[in-house]
Protein backbone atom coordinates (compact mmCIF):
# COMPACT_ATOMS: atom_id res chain seq x y z
CA UNK A 1 0.00 0.00 0.00
CA UNK A 2 1.68 3.18 -1.19
CA UNK A 3 -1.13 5.71 -0.88
CA UNK A 4 -2.91 7.57 1.91
CA UNK A 5 -6.52 7.08 2.93
CA UNK A 6 -7.48 10.27 1.11
CA UNK A 7 -5.78 8.99 -2.05
CA UNK A 8 -7.56 5.61 -2.15
CA UNK A 9 -10.08 6.57 -4.84
CA UNK A 10 -7.42 8.14 -7.07
CA UNK A 11 -5.18 5.11 -6.58
CA UNK A 12 -7.99 2.84 -7.72
CA UNK A 13 -8.61 4.93 -10.85
CA UNK A 14 -4.98 4.63 -11.82
CA UNK A 15 -4.20 1.06 -10.78
CA UNK A 16 -7.35 -1.03 -10.98
CA UNK A 17 -7.12 -1.84 -14.68
CA UNK A 18 -7.33 -4.91 -16.93
CA UNK A 19 -7.94 -8.41 -15.61
CA UNK A 20 -7.78 -9.16 -11.89
CA UNK A 21 -8.02 -12.81 -10.99
CA UNK A 22 -9.59 -14.72 -8.13
CA UNK A 23 -7.11 -17.18 -6.67
CA UNK A 24 -8.12 -20.48 -5.12
CA UNK A 25 -6.75 -21.71 -1.83
CA UNK A 26 -5.31 -25.12 -2.73
CA UNK A 27 -5.34 -27.81 -0.05
CA UNK A 28 -3.12 -30.84 0.42
CA UNK A 29 -4.44 -34.36 0.89
CA UNK A 30 -3.94 -33.76 4.64
CA UNK A 31 -6.33 -30.75 4.42
CA UNK A 32 -3.65 -28.12 4.97
CA UNK A 33 -3.06 -25.06 2.79
CA UNK A 34 -0.82 -26.11 -0.08
CA UNK A 35 1.60 -23.20 -0.20
CA UNK A 36 3.78 -24.85 -2.83
CA UNK A 37 0.68 -25.29 -4.94
CA UNK A 38 -0.28 -21.66 -4.34
CA UNK A 39 3.17 -20.55 -5.46
CA UNK A 40 2.80 -22.63 -8.63
CA UNK A 41 -0.63 -21.12 -9.32
CA UNK A 42 0.65 -17.57 -8.86
CA UNK A 43 3.48 -18.15 -11.31
CA UNK A 44 1.05 -19.63 -13.81
CA UNK A 45 -1.42 -16.76 -13.59
CA UNK A 46 1.32 -14.16 -13.92
CA UNK A 47 2.27 -15.68 -17.27
CA UNK A 48 -1.27 -15.03 -18.52
CA UNK A 49 -0.85 -11.29 -18.15
CA UNK A 50 -3.19 -10.74 -15.23
CA UNK A 51 -2.79 -7.34 -13.51
CA UNK A 52 -4.07 -8.17 -10.04
CA UNK A 53 -4.90 -11.08 -7.75
CA UNK A 54 -7.49 -11.56 -5.04
CA UNK A 55 -6.84 -13.98 -2.18
CA UNK A 56 -9.13 -15.50 0.46
CA UNK A 57 -12.15 -14.61 -1.68
CA UNK A 58 -15.36 -16.58 -2.03
CA UNK A 59 -13.75 -18.92 -4.55
CA UNK A 60 -10.70 -18.92 -2.26
CA UNK A 61 -12.88 -20.53 0.43
CA UNK A 62 -12.31 -17.85 3.06
CA UNK A 63 -15.43 -19.12 4.79
CA UNK A 64 -13.74 -22.48 5.45
CA UNK A 65 -10.37 -21.15 6.64
CA UNK A 66 -9.43 -20.94 10.28
CA UNK A 67 -8.28 -17.64 11.73
CA UNK A 68 -4.73 -18.95 11.77
CA UNK A 69 -4.94 -20.03 8.13
CA UNK A 70 -6.09 -16.60 7.02
CA UNK A 71 -3.18 -15.06 8.91
CA UNK A 72 -0.77 -17.47 7.21
CA UNK A 73 -2.11 -16.43 3.82
CA UNK A 74 -1.70 -12.75 4.70
CA UNK A 75 1.90 -13.42 5.68
CA UNK A 76 2.76 -15.60 2.66
CA UNK A 77 1.12 -13.91 -0.33
CA UNK A 78 3.20 -10.71 -0.67
CA UNK A 79 6.41 -12.74 -0.68
CA UNK A 80 5.06 -15.08 -3.35
CA UNK A 81 3.76 -12.36 -5.67
CA UNK A 82 6.80 -10.09 -5.17
CA UNK A 83 5.09 -6.95 -6.46
CA UNK A 84 4.60 -8.44 -9.93
CA UNK A 85 0.86 -7.81 -9.68
CA UNK A 86 -1.50 -5.86 -7.46
CA UNK A 87 -2.82 -7.92 -4.56
CA UNK A 88 -6.11 -7.79 -2.67
CA UNK A 89 -7.36 -9.78 0.31
CA UNK A 90 -10.91 -10.43 1.49
CA UNK A 91 -11.38 -9.37 5.10
CA UNK A 92 -15.09 -10.23 5.27
CA UNK A 93 -16.38 -11.82 8.45
CA UNK A 94 -19.09 -11.55 11.09
CA UNK A 95 -17.03 -10.06 13.94
CA UNK A 96 -16.29 -6.37 13.52
CA UNK A 97 -13.13 -6.47 15.63
CA UNK A 98 -11.76 -9.39 13.64
CA UNK A 99 -12.58 -7.80 10.27
CA UNK A 100 -10.80 -4.59 11.29
CA UNK A 101 -7.87 -6.65 12.56
CA UNK A 102 -7.55 -8.42 9.20
CA UNK A 103 -7.64 -5.02 7.50
CA UNK A 104 -4.83 -3.65 9.64
CA UNK A 105 -2.78 -6.78 9.05
CA UNK A 106 -3.04 -6.57 5.27
CA UNK A 107 -2.12 -2.89 5.44
CA UNK A 108 1.03 -3.81 7.33
CA UNK A 109 1.81 -6.76 5.06
CA UNK A 110 1.81 -4.68 1.88
CA UNK A 111 -1.48 -5.57 0.22
CA UNK A 112 -2.93 -2.99 -2.15
CA UNK A 113 -6.62 -3.37 -1.45
CA UNK A 114 -9.14 -4.91 0.92
CA UNK A 115 -12.35 -6.50 -0.24
CA UNK A 116 -15.33 -6.42 2.10
CA UNK A 117 -18.84 -7.79 1.91
CA UNK A 118 -21.88 -7.86 4.17
CA UNK A 119 -21.27 -9.95 7.31
CA UNK A 120 -23.83 -12.54 6.10
CA UNK A 121 -25.50 -13.23 9.44
CA UNK A 122 -27.28 -10.30 11.09
CA UNK A 123 -27.40 -7.74 8.27
CA UNK A 124 -30.90 -7.93 6.78
CA UNK A 125 -31.26 -4.30 5.67
CA UNK A 126 -29.23 -1.97 3.48
CA UNK A 127 -28.80 0.52 6.30
CA UNK A 128 -27.13 -2.15 8.43
CA UNK A 129 -24.66 -2.97 5.65
CA UNK A 130 -23.87 0.71 5.08
CA UNK A 131 -23.25 1.18 8.80
CA UNK A 132 -21.00 -1.90 8.84
CA UNK A 133 -18.87 -0.72 5.94
CA UNK A 134 -18.57 2.77 7.45
CA UNK A 135 -17.38 1.31 10.76
CA UNK A 136 -14.73 -0.85 9.05
CA UNK A 137 -13.56 1.92 6.72
CA UNK A 138 -13.25 4.39 9.57
CA UNK A 139 -10.60 2.23 11.24
CA UNK A 140 -8.58 1.44 8.09
CA UNK A 141 -6.40 3.44 5.74
CA UNK A 142 -6.35 0.92 2.90
CA UNK A 143 -8.77 1.26 0.01
CA UNK A 144 -11.84 -0.96 0.24
CA UNK A 145 -13.70 -2.68 -2.58
CA UNK A 146 -17.22 -3.64 -1.56
CA UNK A 147 -18.49 -6.97 -2.89
CA UNK A 148 -22.21 -6.87 -3.69
CA UNK A 149 -23.32 -10.47 -4.04
CA UNK A 150 -26.31 -12.60 -3.03
CA UNK A 151 -23.78 -15.09 -1.64
CA UNK A 152 -23.70 -12.90 1.49
CA UNK A 153 -27.43 -13.05 2.12
CA UNK A 154 -28.33 -9.56 0.95
CA UNK A 155 -27.99 -7.72 -2.36
CA UNK A 156 -27.76 -3.95 -2.15
CA UNK A 157 -29.54 -1.62 -4.57
CA UNK A 158 -27.70 0.81 -6.82
CA UNK A 159 -28.97 3.61 -4.58
CA UNK A 160 -27.36 2.08 -1.49
CA UNK A 161 -24.13 1.33 -3.36
CA UNK A 162 -23.98 4.93 -4.57
CA UNK A 163 -24.45 6.15 -1.00
CA UNK A 164 -21.60 3.86 0.06
CA UNK A 165 -19.19 5.52 -2.38
CA UNK A 166 -19.31 8.66 -0.25
CA UNK A 167 -17.00 6.85 2.19
CA UNK A 168 -13.50 8.32 1.80
CA UNK A 169 -11.61 5.06 1.23
CA UNK A 170 -14.40 3.11 -0.50
CA UNK A 171 -12.39 2.84 -3.70
CA UNK A 172 -14.32 0.27 -5.73
CA UNK A 173 -17.42 -1.89 -5.95
CA UNK A 174 -17.58 -5.41 -7.32
CA UNK A 175 -21.21 -5.45 -8.42
CA UNK A 176 -21.95 -9.17 -8.65
CA UNK A 177 -25.69 -9.22 -8.06
CA UNK A 178 -26.13 -10.56 -11.64
CA UNK A 179 -29.12 -8.26 -11.84
CA UNK A 180 -28.51 -6.31 -15.05
CA UNK A 181 -30.50 -3.30 -13.91
CA UNK A 182 -28.59 -2.98 -10.63
CA UNK A 183 -25.29 -3.33 -12.50
CA UNK A 184 -26.15 -0.68 -15.06
CA UNK A 185 -27.60 1.73 -12.50
CA UNK A 186 -24.53 1.29 -10.27
CA UNK A 187 -22.18 2.09 -13.14
CA UNK A 188 -24.20 5.18 -14.04
CA UNK A 189 -24.87 6.53 -10.54
CA UNK A 190 -21.82 5.42 -8.55
CA UNK A 191 -19.17 5.31 -11.26
CA UNK A 192 -18.07 8.90 -10.74
CA UNK A 193 -17.19 8.23 -7.08
CA UNK A 194 -15.56 4.78 -7.28
CA UNK A 195 -14.32 2.17 -9.71
CA UNK A 196 -17.21 -0.13 -10.62
CA UNK A 197 -16.72 -3.64 -11.96
CA UNK A 198 -19.29 -6.23 -13.00
CA UNK A 199 -17.66 -9.69 -13.27
CA UNK A 200 -19.41 -10.62 -16.50
CA UNK A 201 -17.89 -9.92 -19.90
CA UNK A 202 -21.20 -8.88 -21.47
CA UNK A 203 -21.17 -5.67 -19.42
CA UNK A 204 -18.72 -4.19 -21.93
CA UNK A 205 -21.26 -4.43 -24.75
CA UNK A 206 -23.64 -2.11 -22.87
CA UNK A 207 -21.08 0.69 -22.63
CA UNK A 208 -21.71 2.46 -25.98
CA UNK A 209 -25.45 2.60 -25.29
CA UNK A 210 -25.33 3.81 -21.68
CA UNK A 211 -22.21 5.95 -21.66
CA UNK A 212 -20.17 4.37 -18.87
CA UNK A 213 -16.80 2.61 -19.00
CA UNK A 214 -15.56 -0.37 -16.99
CA UNK A 215 -11.80 -0.15 -16.57
CA UNK A 216 -11.21 -3.40 -14.73
CA UNK A 217 -12.53 -6.95 -14.55
CA UNK A 218 -12.50 -7.34 -10.79
CA UNK A 219 -12.31 -10.27 -10.44
CA UNK A 220 -13.00 -13.78 -11.72
CA UNK A 221 -11.46 -17.15 -12.51
CA UNK A 222 -11.93 -16.88 -16.28
CA UNK A 223 -8.32 -16.01 -17.03
CA UNK A 224 -6.83 -19.25 -15.72
CA UNK A 225 -9.81 -21.39 -16.68
CA UNK A 226 -10.02 -20.10 -20.26
CA UNK A 227 -6.41 -19.24 -21.14
CA UNK A 228 -3.14 -21.11 -21.25
CA UNK A 229 0.45 -19.89 -21.06
CA UNK A 230 0.59 -20.29 -24.84
CA UNK A 231 -2.60 -18.41 -25.63
CA UNK A 232 -4.20 -15.50 -23.76
CA UNK A 233 -7.40 -14.78 -25.67
CA UNK A 234 -9.43 -14.01 -22.56
CA UNK A 235 -6.91 -11.71 -20.89
CA UNK A 236 -6.27 -9.94 -24.18
CA UNK A 237 -10.01 -9.42 -24.64
CA UNK A 238 -10.31 -7.91 -21.15
CA UNK A 239 -7.27 -5.70 -21.71
CA UNK A 240 -8.72 -4.38 -24.96
CA UNK A 241 -12.20 -3.74 -23.60
CA UNK A 242 -10.98 -2.07 -20.41
CA UNK A 243 -8.91 0.27 -22.59
CA UNK A 244 -11.97 1.08 -24.68
CA UNK A 245 -10.69 -0.67 -27.82
CA UNK A 246 -14.11 -2.13 -28.59
CA UNK A 247 -13.69 -3.09 -32.24
CA UNK A 248 -10.60 -5.19 -31.57
CA UNK A 249 -12.18 -6.62 -28.43
CA UNK A 250 -15.39 -7.68 -30.15
CA UNK A 251 -13.40 -9.55 -32.78
CA UNK A 252 -11.48 -11.43 -30.11
CA UNK A 253 -14.62 -12.20 -28.12
CA UNK A 254 -15.81 -14.63 -30.79
CA UNK A 255 -12.85 -16.82 -29.92
CA UNK A 256 -13.92 -16.94 -26.27
CA UNK A 257 -17.55 -17.85 -26.88
CA UNK A 258 -17.11 -21.68 -26.96
CA UNK A 259 -15.33 -21.86 -23.60
CA UNK A 260 -17.69 -19.26 -22.13
CA UNK A 261 -20.67 -21.38 -23.13
CA UNK A 262 -19.09 -24.43 -21.53
CA UNK A 263 -18.43 -22.50 -18.35
CA UNK A 264 -22.04 -21.32 -18.18
CA UNK A 265 -23.28 -24.87 -18.69
CA UNK A 266 -21.27 -26.19 -15.75
CA UNK A 267 -21.75 -23.14 -13.53
CA UNK A 268 -25.51 -23.27 -13.95
CA UNK A 269 -25.63 -27.00 -13.45
CA UNK A 270 -23.66 -26.96 -10.20
CA UNK A 271 -25.47 -23.90 -8.85
CA UNK A 272 -28.80 -25.64 -9.50
CA UNK A 273 -27.66 -28.63 -7.49
CA UNK A 274 -26.72 -26.51 -4.48
CA UNK A 275 -29.40 -23.83 -4.42
CA UNK A 276 -27.14 -21.15 -5.86
CA UNK A 277 -23.87 -21.73 -4.02
CA UNK A 278 -20.63 -20.95 -5.83
CA UNK A 279 -19.41 -24.10 -7.64
CA UNK A 280 -16.03 -24.24 -5.92
CA UNK A 281 -15.74 -28.00 -6.43
CA UNK A 282 -16.13 -27.62 -10.18
CA UNK A 283 -13.70 -24.69 -10.37
CA UNK A 284 -11.04 -26.53 -8.39
CA UNK A 285 -11.18 -29.62 -10.58
CA UNK A 286 -11.19 -27.43 -13.69
CA UNK A 287 -7.99 -25.79 -12.39
CA UNK A 288 -6.32 -29.19 -12.07
CA UNK A 289 -7.20 -29.99 -15.66
CA UNK A 290 -5.41 -26.77 -16.60
CA UNK A 291 -2.28 -27.92 -14.78
CA UNK A 292 -2.80 -25.96 -11.56
CA UNK A 293 -2.95 -27.04 -7.92
CA UNK A 294 -6.51 -27.31 -6.63
CA UNK A 295 -6.94 -30.12 -4.18
CA UNK A 296 -9.98 -31.00 -2.18
CA UNK A 297 -12.84 -28.79 -1.09
CA UNK A 298 -14.02 -28.48 2.48
CA UNK A 299 -17.50 -29.19 3.85
CA UNK A 300 -20.22 -28.20 3.36
CA UNK A 301 -19.13 -28.24 -0.30
CA UNK A 302 -19.57 -31.70 -1.82
CA UNK A 303 -16.86 -32.84 -4.28
CA UNK A 304 -17.65 -33.67 -7.88
CA UNK A 305 -18.56 -37.27 -8.51
CA UNK A 306 -16.23 -39.37 -10.64
CA UNK A 307 -18.79 -39.25 -13.45
CA UNK A 308 -18.93 -35.44 -13.26
CA UNK A 309 -15.14 -35.24 -13.33
CA UNK A 310 -14.99 -37.47 -16.38
CA UNK A 311 -17.63 -35.41 -18.16
CA UNK A 312 -15.93 -32.09 -17.41
CA UNK A 313 -12.58 -33.48 -18.52
CA UNK A 314 -14.15 -34.70 -21.76
CA UNK A 315 -15.79 -31.30 -22.38
CA UNK A 316 -12.51 -29.43 -21.93
CA UNK A 317 -10.54 -31.88 -24.04
CA UNK A 318 -13.14 -31.49 -26.78
CA UNK A 319 -12.39 -27.75 -26.86
CA UNK A 320 -8.67 -28.38 -26.63
CA UNK A 321 -8.07 -26.30 -23.49
CA UNK A 322 -6.96 -28.87 -20.94
CA UNK A 323 -3.27 -29.09 -20.07
CA UNK A 324 -3.12 -32.57 -21.54
CA UNK A 325 -3.75 -31.28 -25.04
CA UNK A 326 -2.55 -28.42 -27.20
CA UNK A 327 -3.51 -25.50 -25.02
CA UNK A 328 -5.33 -23.76 -27.89
CA UNK A 329 -9.00 -22.93 -28.07
CA UNK A 330 -11.03 -24.63 -30.76
CA UNK A 331 -12.66 -22.15 -33.13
Amino acid sequence: MNYSKAQAKDWARQNMVGQWTTMMTPFTSEDEIDFEGLKKNIEHVLKLGTKGMGFSWNMGEFWSLTHEERLKLIEAVPGLVKQRARIAFQITGTCLKEVISYGKKIEAAGFDLAILAAPYMMTKTESQVLDWVERVAEKLNIGIAFYNSPQFGITLSAKALTKMTEIKNLAAIKEASFNAQISLDTHLAAGKNAVISVPDEEIFFYEPYYGFHQQVMFANTSDWRFDTEERHDYVEFINLMTKGEFDKGKTLYSKIVPIKQLSRKWWGRMAAQTGGSLPVQMIKYWSELMGMAGGQVRPPVIPLTENEKAELKFDLEKLGVSKALSGSLAH
